[in-house]
């Protein structure tokens, strides 16, 4: 049987839609959601993390985590194995992730014009403002998306669909109609060469996972046992990086030869490196001397431990909100909110965050206040550098081993 993949603007009465296309085919809806959750039984990512590789905002921490490029591989994988069932309708942003070539799975946008929706949100009670100010926040998620899974800015663009229906012109019953009359062509009835294609999908973003548990983001194709990776990115050392990354394929269950090549993306003034996931990759700084963090920052960073930079206690409260740190290196001595009130409103909101304090000017009163509030460690300026960075890998393995609990 077929497979249905919905991909829609917000409030273009998309619900409704749906609702008669299930109603119509009986088949069984999967949402982001469950998408999300089945790739966090995949990977080491909890699901709220996953869910946020959907939004075009990135995480500052996102430099050193790489959490939405590994997102976007375990969503693939998970969509991959999802594509093994029969009689499924996708809904959301991961329906985008399905290579082309899979011929059996119908592709339906359902979209309206801006009057529309503006009618349709303003009928919950926003404010014509509100609502476009939210619309356009929407939109900005999906052109985000599609531009990093498709390399197109346009998410409504036709050539990406089977089928492009405006919910403003077309009630939801005949939408379904439509999709249930489409769904007999002989094009969308499961084949060989379907079920082929699902499978070398799914080996293919096995591969990918792979990889980026070495620390490679890499895009990789399969064809019957036969993997192609597209390096994308420029590296120092071509050669070994392409030894190095067939002979971590080639152990793959499935990979019966793995050939690389460089995309269009290679020739690029930037250098990539492999990542070391296992490293204490989000951390904040918290210093309201500049050059002292900056060197102390470019100093963690040659021993692979990457940092986000806040000058003053009320930038670092503004981060912690929009994206949660593991660890923290805390001043006491700051201009308006000092190191102590910092670490207790962290520890009130975020316990979990583990603080290092870092200072200068403390005493034995402000370390014991400090350790009693829940501080890691307590250190002093001038620090050695090497023991600031084991103290750092020391709360990053307290971190990992509670999540393990």
């Amino acid at each position: 049987m077929s497979i249905i993949t919905v991909f829609t603007g917000k409030y273009c009465n998309e619900e409704l839609a749906i609702k008669e296309i299930l109603e119509k085919t009986g088949y069984k809806y999967l949402t982001d959601s469950d998408i999300a959750a089945k790739a966090a039984r995949l990977s080491d990512l909890p699901e709220s993390k996953i869910l946020k590789a959907f939004s075009a905002k990135v995480s500052v921490f996102n430099q050193f985590t790489h959490e939405k490029e590994r997102s976007i591989a375990y969503l693939k994988l998970a969509v991959a194995e999802t594509l093994t069932e029969d009689n499924l309708l996708i809904n959301g942003f991961t329906s985008l992730l399905i290579p082309a070539g899979i011929a059996h799975v119908l592709k339906v946008c359902l979209i309206s014009d801006m009057k529309y929706r503006l009618s349709i949100a303003g009928s919950s009670g926003m404010s014509e403002n509100e609502a476009l100010k939210m619309l356009h926040r929407s939109d900005e998620d999906r052109m985000s998306w599609s531009r990093s899974i498709l390399e197109k800015d346009d998410p409504w663009d036709v050539s990406i669909y089977d089928m492009v229906m405006p919910t403003d012109k077309i009630n939801s019953k005949e939408i379904a109609d439509l999709v249930k009359n489409t769904l007999e062509k002989d094009i969308l009835k499961a084949s060989a060469a379907g079920e082929k294609a699902i499978h070398d999908f799914v080996l293919a973003a096995r591969v990918e996972t792979e990889l980026i548990k070495a620390g490679h983001f890499i895009i990789a194709e399969a064809n019957d046992g036969a993997v192609t990776l597209t390096i994308n990115k420029n590296v120092l050392m071509l050669k070994r990086l392409e030894e190095e990354l067939q002979s971590l394929a080639i152990k793959i269950p499935g990979v019966q030869s793995v050939a690389t090549k460089v995309g269009k993306k290679f020739y690029q003034p930037d250098i990539v490196r492999r990542y070391d996931l296992e490293m204490p990759s989000k951390l904040l700084l918290v210093d309201d001397e500049r050059q002292f963090a900056q060197t102390l920052s470019d100093r963690l960073h040659l021993r692979e431990i990457g940092s986000v930079i806040a000058y003053d206690g009320e930038s670092a409260l503004d981060i912690i909100r929009e994206d949660e740190p593991d660890v923290m290196i805390l001043d006491l001595k700051m201009p308006g909110i000092d190191g102590i009130e910092v670490l207790k409103r962290v520890k009130q909101t975020n316990p979990k965050i583990e603080v290092i304090i870092l200072t200068g000017q403390g005493s034995e009163a402000d370390r014991e206040q400090c350790m009693n509030l829940g501080a890691f460690a307590y250190l002093e300026k001038p620090v050695d550098v090497n023991v600031l960075s084991e103290t750092i890998k020391k709360a990053n393995e307290k971190i990992k081993q509670i999540r393990k609990i």
